[in-house]
Formats: C-alpha cells, structure tokens, sequence
C-alpha cells in the first residue's frame, strides 16, 4: 500500500513539473498523456469518406420486342472526364537542419518532381496523343507498306488524275515513295500542261532551260515505256518535247498535241528516226508545219491508225495526201474546225478515199461542209468502207449533205453503228431507209438551228424506226417536224421491239409528240434513262422537261395515266 502510494505521488509530481514554474493552479494541470509534436505544425483534419452508388456502364434501350444494351464510353469510375477533380492546395515546405545545419530539402524536392513527372505520363497514357513523335526505331504507315501495294495505290490514283504532277510530288515524301513513284509501268501514259508558267505569260531564259533539263531528265529516268504523250497548250519548246520524247521512248504509240504553236518539220523528222511503234498522231488545234507533215506520211504513214487535225486553209492538202493512199492502214480520220473559223468548206473526193483507206472504221467531219468531188476514173471500181462502224457529219451551219452524197459514203457499209447527222436538213427518212447497214445502235438526227429548220411537215420516221427498233440504244430526232399521227406510229415500232431493254436514250425535244404517243415507249422500254421532252407543245404543262433515271421517268408514266 505504501509503495503504490508512494508512485501516485511521485507521478502527481512529474505532472505538476511540466506545467512550469509560473504555473498560478498546478492542480488544474490535465492529466491526458501528450504526444510530442512540433510547435509550428497544424492539426490535420480527418477525412470523411462518402459512399457514392457505381456509375453504371452501360444504357438500355427499349425497343419493339428487346432491350438493347449498350455500353458507355463515359463512364464515372474509368478516369473519364466526368470525374471529379480533387482540390489541390498549397503546402508549405518543412525545412529541417541536418548537421551540419544546411535545409535538407534537395530530397523532398526531388521526390515530388518524380510524382510529377510520373502523373503527367499517366496522364498522357489515358488520352493517347493524335500524333506521336517519331523515334529513330518508328516508322510510318506508308514506310512500312510494301513496295507492290504502294504502286497499286499510286496507279489507280494515276488512271484518274494522270501521272503529272502527282507522280512528281509524291516522290518528295520518303526514300520508298519515291522508289515506287518512279516505277515504269505509273509512267505509260502523261499528260503535260501548264506546269511551270500560267497560261499566256512569257518564259524567261532562266525558265525556258530548267524546262529542258526537266524533259531530259523524264525522258531519260521516268520515260521507258512510255506509251501515250499528251502536250497541251505549249507555245515554245514544243519541238525539244518531242525530240526528247521520240529518242528515249521506243515504245511511243500516241502523240497528242493540242492547242500548241511553233511545231516544225525537225519534230516530225525527229519522229522518223525513233518513234518506229507510233500510230496515232493528234495535232488538233495546233499549229504545224505542213510540209513536214506531208514528209513524216510519205515516209512512215503505213505506221498511222489514227490521224485528228484541225481543218485549215493551210492544210487542205493534208486530206488531199491521205486520199492519195499514203495511210493505207488508217482506221480514224478525224476532220473538226474551229467554231470561231469562217471557213468550213473542205472538198473531199470521197471515191478516192474509199480507195485510199478501206480499213476505215470511224470517220468524222465535225463542223465541217464537206463539197463532193467525183473521181474521173475508176468510180465505179470503189468498195466503199466495208469497215465502217462509225459516221458523223454533225455541223452548226449549213449543210451540203443530201440522200445521194450519204448513200455514196456508206454505199458498202453494212457494219455501221453510229451514224451522227445532226445539222443535215438536207436528209430525209427515205434516204435513211435506203442505206445498207441494218444494225444501227445510234442515230444523232436532230435540228439544233431555227433558220434551217423550216416548216414544211415531214414524214417517214415510222419507216426509220421499223428499219432499226430493234437495235436502236439511243435516238436523238430533236427539232423534227414530223406529224402527230407519224410520231404516233413510229413511237408503237418502238414498243413493239423484241428486246424491251434496247433503248436507253430518248431525245423528242421541239418534236409534235402526244401523251397517247408517248406512253407505249415509256410502259414498255424499262432501260430508258434518259428521255428530253423539252418544248414539246402538245404536251400538259409541268412535263415539258428533261428526265434523267428510270423512277423519273416511271414518275411520268403514272401522271400521263
């Protein structure tokens, strides 16, 4: 008992003592056991933690006959955006002494840039960047395809838009694009225009040379098999492009040059010497040297399939040479002029041609009143075109062509399947009737120009379409004064052809067409897409208009019913 006494005491003691001397009541003095803790420190508060329900991770969707259950992207619980972000507060550092009395922060500090760096890459891992730097073991998408995918891409985009300047510009991008860029087979067929200076500028020294030395370099690195070369709208340098072209391209097959000037005989020498394989020369509204030509046809036209020019007071003879056999293999002869050209007469002696190019399979004079000419001797000899697949004799003026003139053409030509007449007033249903060709798919007959048109009444297009309903894809008898009762007729031969899908094209604008005559074609012809009844008088308004696709046109038939 005692000795118990006797530790009450002395703790009661110890008590008193830590209160201090200046302590006015040490009774009062708490007798709770004290912790030993810094003077400066605050007292941290305790953190009360609230039970929130789990964002769900899916929604439902209630449908007809199921519940549709779709998961959610956005979900609380996954670190999304609808998260709530916890307050950051500023703490103030605590410095303490080592011993040698130095602050002893330099770990703290470390340790919190580690955390830091830590949650920004954490951060970054969780939205993953739209584009990452590249390391020297990364490689792209296009880096890493094959050589063979990569050209097979670039040719479809080549058979669109054309080799230049896609080609050229694709090849900047890497060491592989470039490889595959420069693949021979991309570089068959080029087109060039306007690629280094607008239209109607002039070319500098300085220009004019980095032309050539690009030419040379194409030619020489991109231009082994090339096959077609187009160039357009060149007024200089034309004879260097095709210098170059001719020397390093020995599989040359085509050769387009469109609105270009300057184009002497040396090209066409040039074309002699090295291009053996051409066989179409385009020089359509380009200005050349005649004489030159007239050498390279006489020389090498037994080369020559295709020919197109541009008629002109200058190269009359030009038509002249080719009637005269220089081109006996020919098999397009292509005749246009410009709108803008006054002179549109061309005499063509059409015996001597027939002679001169019996392989003929498309022949076209557009825009042009060709003058008949008779041979002296040996008309009665000629086979006519026994090829012949394609005749068009459009103009937008006068025309010369009349029933004989067009029986003499296609006199011996029963595999005709265009025949373009537009412009030809002059021709009539019984000279169309009278022709051989029994297969005719396209017939082009409509009047575009009010002062030729007349207005006597025709008739006759009943008997045209008897001849070719059954073949006939597209009809085109635009402006035609045919009577009511014979578009009637000749709309019924259409209907009551055997294959019902054979017509596809439709042109009766300006035509006498009625309802009643109208809707047989459109009930039985279920490929027709394309029917014009523009200006069409005897029909109700609201459907004088063009109607392009099948439901249009199905549209039509329910209102003329």
């Amino acid at each position: 008992m005692m000795a118990s006494t006797e530790g009450t005491v002395e703790d009661a003691g110890a008590s008193v003592s830590t209160q201090g001397d200046d302590a006015p009541k040490p009774a009062k003095a708490s007798l709770k056991r004290k912790t030993a803790k810094p003077k400066n420190q605050k007292a941290k508060k305790k953190k009360t933690s609230v039970n929130r329900a789990a964002w769900p991770r899916y929604t439902v969707h209630e449908g007809e006959d199921m519940l549709l259950v779709i998961s959610s992207s956005t979900s609380r619980d996954d670190g999304s955006v609808w998260a709530h972000k916890k307050k950051k507060g500023r703490k103030k550092k605590v410095t303490s002494k080592g011993k040698g009395g130095k602050k002893t922060t330099a770990k703290k500090e470390k340790r919190k840039s580690i955390i830091r760096t830590s949650a920004v890459e954490t951060k970054e891992e969780a939205t993953p960047p739209v584009f990452v730097a590249e390391k020297p073991k990364d490689h792209r998408w296009g880096q890493s395809l094959p050589e063979e995918v990569l050209v097979n891409i670039f040719k479809m985009v080549v058979t669109q838009d054309g080799a230049v300047p896609f080609l050229c510009r694709v090849a900047r991008v890497c060491r592989l694009w470039n490889a595959a860029a420069a693949t021979p087979v991309l570089w068959r067929k080029v087109s060039v225009g306007h690629c280094w200076i607008a239209p109607g500028k002039s070319q500098l020294p300085k220009t004019q040379s980095r032309i050539k030395d690009t030419l040379d370099w194409l030619a020489q690195d991109r231009f082994s098999q090339l096959r077609d070369f187009s160039l357009h709208h060149w007024t200089k340098n034309v004879d260097h492009a095709v210098d170059v072209v001719s020397q390093f391209c020995p599989h040359l097959r085509a050769l387009t040059l469109s609105y270009c000037t300057g184009l002497t005989g040396a090209a066409f020498q040039s074309l002699g010497l090295h291009s053996r394989s051409l066989q179409s020369l385009n020089l359509q509204y380009t200005e050349f040297q005649v004489e030159g030509l007239l050498t390279y046809l006489e020389s090498h036209g037994a080369q020559i399939r295709q020919i197109w020019f541009t008629h002109g007071l200058k190269y009359d003879r030009l038509l002249a040479a080719i009637s005269r056999g220089c081109c006996p293999d020919l098999e397009l002869l292509e005749v246009n002029k410009k709108l803008d050209s006054k002179d549109g007469e061309l005499p063509v002696c059409v015996q001597a041609l027939q002679m001169a190019c019996p392989k003929l399979k498309t022949f076209r004079m557009l825009n042009v009143r060709p003058l008949h000419k008779s041979m002296r001797n040996g008309a009665e000899l000629s086979p006519g075109f026994p090829l012949l697949e394609e005749l068009c004799i459009a103009t937008t003026s006068y025309s010369y062509m009349t029933d004989k003139y067009l029986g003499d053409i296609l006199f011996g030509s029963p595999r005709l399947r265009v025949l373009d007449l537009r412009g030809c007033s002059r021709v009539t249903s019984a000279g169309l009737t009278a022709l051989p060709c029994l297969e005719l798919e396209c017939l082009f007959w409509g009047q575009y120009f009010s002062r030729h048109l007349g207005t006597s009444q025709k008739e006759g297009l009943h008997a045209v379409m008897q001849k070719w309903s059954h073949t006939l894809r597209q009809l085109d008898v635009a402006n035609q004064l045919f009577s009511e009762e014979d578009l009637e007729v000749a709309m019924c031969h259409l209907a009551r052809a055997n294959d019902a899908d054979t017509l596809r094209s439709l042109n009766l604008s300006g035509t006498r067409i009625t309802p009643a005559a109208l809707r047989p074609v459109i009930r039985q012809m279920t490929a027709l897409d394309y029917l014009n009844l523009s200006s069409c008088r005897y029909l109700p308004r609201g459907l004088k208009r063009i109607y392009r696709g099948q439901e249009d046109i199905r549209q039509l038939l329910d209102k003329l019913e």
